[in-house]
């Protein structure tokens, strides 16, 4: 399962509580373009449609050698494909004061494309703090080993 793409702003903004898999509805210059590593998740969540989840907000630019297309919108709402229990769950979670939905990687698996969501809540800015000074004291014991 290589991975396409990750969010890592979504792991320091949010307290990711839960994960599920999902598949992706794309053309086929959207899979040509993600297996070249062209995706953006920074930004992204997922939103509901009618009765069908959304994700948002994702960037993924034209495939390099596709023909040319005015009507291509590289920030348009691509819809997951999840399980009907999966979706009424994501749904109530949604309805809850503090928590979203957040995409946190995209990878293959065999030749479909999955992407792997989560939900999450908020990080006040105090646990921000404490996560970069935890990350520099680790980086700081690591170069202290590293001369010994």
């Amino acid at each position: 399962m290589p991975t396409l793409a990750k969010n890592k702003k979504a792991f320091f903004d949010y307290t990711i509580l839960e994960k599920f898999e999902a598949g992706l509805v794309l053309t086929g210059q959207e899979v040509k373009s993600l297996r070249t590593g062209n995706i953006r998740l920074t930004g992204a969540y997922v939103t509901f449609h009618k009765d069908s989840p959304q994700l948002t907000n994702v960037h993924i630019p034209l495939y390099k050698y596709a023909s040319p297309k005015e009507e291509y919108d590289p920030e348009r709402s691509r819809a997951l494909l999840l399980k009907k229990k999966e979706i009424a769950y994501l749904r109530g979670k949604t309805q809850e004061k503090g928590l979203t939905i957040v995409p946190l990687s995209v990878y293959t698996k065999g030749r479909k494309i999955k992407i792997e969501i989560g939900i999450a809540q908020g990080k006040k800015q105090y646990d921000k703090r404490r996560a970069i000074q935890k990350r520099d004291q680790q980086r700081e014991d690591r170069r202290m080993m590293k001369e010994m």
